[in-house]
């Protein structure tokens, strides 16, 4: 928590104090009204006051009260103007920081748990802000200002109000002991409870179509039912609280009135004070600081689970990305598109199996460099090294003989057009989608897109669309079928006009006429562009000046498809599972 405390900024900070001020304000307006009591106490029990007598008193508590009402709603408004404008600053630092995160970090979370983090946790601090400004503060200024008041009354009074502040200190402590264990483990079932609604939710589809309705729902009843359990055991524990201080609260006032009988009929005490109104007035400070006592107790209900929720944001927070710029990055404007895979090994953990074992090629400005193996052989991890989604473990990847590690992020991405597997569009339209982010040739013109459309065979199905261009784009792309999904995550790429172009299994969803007119254009029309290809069929790598064959992270082959198909046993086995001999022969 103190970390976050910590990010408070100096205007925040400055609301705080003014808060602070307002409740002083608050609880001294409040304290003044027992005298007034006191006197119209006193007045009543004198003999031909008229009614006129009270109307000053009373006015005066009354306008305390509308004075003390107006002072505590100026602090609600402040309390809730800090937690927004704190919150919603900690809300786009995470977000921020979660862009920043590479592959390996955001695994590390699971997207899920990120989502609970940047949401349901970030509403526990907000709450905790909101309540505590009004209540922290407040509680122990009116505690104490509240005992200085009652100190010297009287001793009996006195001891009463300590015995009943012990119980509540005492009570809320073993409340809080029992309840702090568990609140640590909310959050994380609230994790477990996102993934599988965010798993059933996106794979609807297929749990329709296997009648798995049955199967999903038992899933997401156990994780409910777990966190349902866990919730009612901390909220019954919590919900002890109110007639504990109900009960603490009622003993106090007997007590008082008890302690007070005895003190009327002592002879000796009566004639020196009005113990009477004595009493009325010590009731009322009494009260005041029970109250004191429960506003804090009651912060006790939402602190434990604020404080995890505070680690787990500063988990994130405090979470840096393994992958970073350089201090001093190297130019980029000069690059041509040249790539040297270099010896390349990476494993995702140090002890790990490596998952690319020693790679080495090179690919010139305008080559096309294929690669193809069984699944699992680690092909789409090779290229995700490039725009590095991840760093190698060992030896480096060179673009014109520049280690990829000595340019800054921002310049490595705007020479590469990356088109994943699964094509991912963003809500918006097909403009937006685009002209999406920032390259060399942004923003792009209209005429820009059209001729990316074009090239990657997607000009038709836009054209008939009634908006064209402006055509608009569900989250996900779920509007279009996945062989427009690709073409148009094709198109976005090329509209870059990129100096590399890297391909990950991107033609799997296209059909074979599609795929081979794709891939001609890309050949007339993309001669000064490096292209790395990831793909399954063997017709669309044929062409390509460097093929390599994975198997089990290692490259067992290396050269044209016609060398390949002579030479090596994997690449014919591919080759001859896919097409026939004549077809092969005929290429």
């Amino acid at each position: 928590m103190k970390k976050l405390i910590k990010r408070l900024t100096a205007k925040e900070l400055g609301l705080i104090l003014l808060s602070v001020l307002l409740t002083c304000l608050t609880v001294g307006l409040e304290l003044q009204v027992p005298n007034y009591i006191s006197e119209i106490t006193n007045l009543l029990q004198t003999k031909g006051v008229e009614t006129s007598a009270l109307m000053g008193p009373g006015l005066k508590m009354l306008g305390l009260s509308f004075a003390s009402l107006l002072a505590s709603v100026g602090v609600g408004f402040v309390a809730a103007r800090i937690a927004a404008s704190f919150t919603s600053s900690l809300r786009a630092d995470i977000y921020n920081r979660v862009l920043d995160f590479s592959e390996a970090e955001i695994k590390s979370f699971s997207i899920p748990s990120l989502l609970t983090r940047t949401t349901n946790d970030i509403t526990q601090v907000q709450m905790l802000i909101t309540m505590g400004l009004q209540v922290v503060t407040r509680g122990p200024i009116m505690a104490f200002w509240a005992i200085s008041k009652i100190i010297g009354k009287s001793d009996q009074w006195l001891m009463a109000v300590v015995v009943a502040v012990i119980v509540n200190v005492l009570m809320t402590l073993v409340l809080m002991t029992l309840a702090f264990p568990k609140q640590s483990l909310v959050q994380k079932l609230t994790d477990k409870l996102n993934s599988v609604t965010r798993e059933s939710l996106i794979g609807i589809r297929v749990v329709r179509a296997y009648n798995a309705e049955d199967y999903q729902d038992e899933k997401f009843n156990v994780a409910n039912d777990e966190l349902t359990r866990l919730n009612l055991y901390v909220t019954r524990l919590m919900a002890m609280m109110n007639p504990i201080m109900t009960a603490i609260s009622s003993g106090l006032s007997l007590a008082i009135y008890w302690i007070g009988a005895y003190l009327i009929n002592d002879a000796a005490v009566t004639a020196r004070q009005p113990i009477f109104s004595d009493m009325v007035v010590f009731m009322s400070y009494a009260m005041q600081v029970v109250m004191g006592f429960l506003l804090m107790g009651a912060l006790f209900i939402v602190l434990p689970r604020t404080l995890v929720s505070a680690g787990r944001i500063n988990q994130v927070l405090d979470l840096t990305s393994t992958i970073s710029d350089p201090s001093s990055p190297r130019s980029s404007q000069a690059l041509k598109g040249a790539v040297e895979y270099d010896h390349v090994t990476f494993r995702y953990a140090p002890t790990s199996e490596a998952v690319v074992e020693d790679v080495s090629f090179k690919a010139e400005p305008g080559q096309t460099v294929a690669f193809i193996g069984s699944t699992g052989s680690g092909k789409s991890t090779l290229v995700n090294l490039l725009p590095r989604f991840y760093d190698v473990t060992q030896g480096s990847i060179k673009l014109d003989g520049i280690d990829i590690r000595e340019l800054a992020q921002e310049d490595l991405h705007k020479k590469v057009g990356y088109i994943p597997q699964k094509a991912v569009l963003f809500s918006g339209d097909i403009a937006s989608n685009l002209n999406l982010g920032e390259s060399g040739q942004s923003p792009l013109s209209e005429e820009d897109m059209w001729q990316a459309l074009d090239l990657a065979q997607a000009r038709d199905f836009v054209e008939a669309k009634e908006g064209g261009l402006k055509e608009p784009v569900a989250q996900g792309g779920t509007n279009f079928s996945g062989g427009q999904r690709q073409r148009l995550a094709i198109a976005r790429a090329l509209a870059r006009k990129p100096e590399i172009l890297i391909f990950d299994d991107s033609f799997s969803a296209l059909d074979y006429k599609t795929d081979r007119i794709l891939r001609d254009e890309l050949k007339k029309r993309t001669e000064h562009m490096t292209k790395l290809i990831v793909a399954q069929r063997i017709s669309t790598i044929m062409d390509a000046d460097l093929i390599l064959v994975l198997d089990k992270g290692k490259v067992v082959g290396q050269g044209t498809h016609q060398e390949l198909l002579a030479s090596n046993a994997v690449y014919q086995e591919i080759a001859y599972s896919q097409l026939s001999k004549e077809e092969l022969a005929n290429a």
